[in-house]
């Protein structure tokens, strides 16, 4: 038996805005957006990946609306891994990417905590 987490939703406010962030200015790739009717099934993948997808998910009530930023529970609830941390650090901080923290390492390997425009912990990591 195989099975392999596919992609994983993010609350986010309007699809446009998130599409924007994620693929304009992180360079995802917008792998598949189709309108459902009253929603959209919007689907991205970091750069140079094959796996692990993101499901950009627009909050459609007030309990969805409230959880936008706070999904984790205020911890780092996502982790975009890199093959060269200065390169991607560089080009996200000149991007506005906003970062908590500099750049620090860790047993497992570099890395720093930045936020999306909608207030989601993310690590950036390159691992050892």
């Amino acid at each position: 038996m195989v099975q392999q987490l596919h992609a994983i939703s993010l609350v986010v406010p309007d699809y446009d805005q998130a599409i924007s962030f994620y693929c304009d200015t992180l360079g995802f790739q917008l792998v598949e957006d189709i309108d459902q009717g009253r929603k959209r099934w919007v689907r991205i993948l970091p750069p140079g990946a094959a796996h692990g997808s993101l499901i950009l998910a627009q909050a459609d009530n007030d309990r969805q609306s409230a959880a936008i930023g706070d999904q984790m529970g205020g911890r780092v609830g996502f982790f975009l891994a890199t093959d060269d941390f200065d390169r991607d650090h560089t080009k996200m901080l000149s991007k506005g990417v906003f970062f908590e923290e500099v750049p620090r390492s860790e047993p497992y390997g570099k890395v720093a905590v930045w936020q999306d425009p909608f207030g989601n912990r993310w690590d950036l990591i390159q691992f050892n």
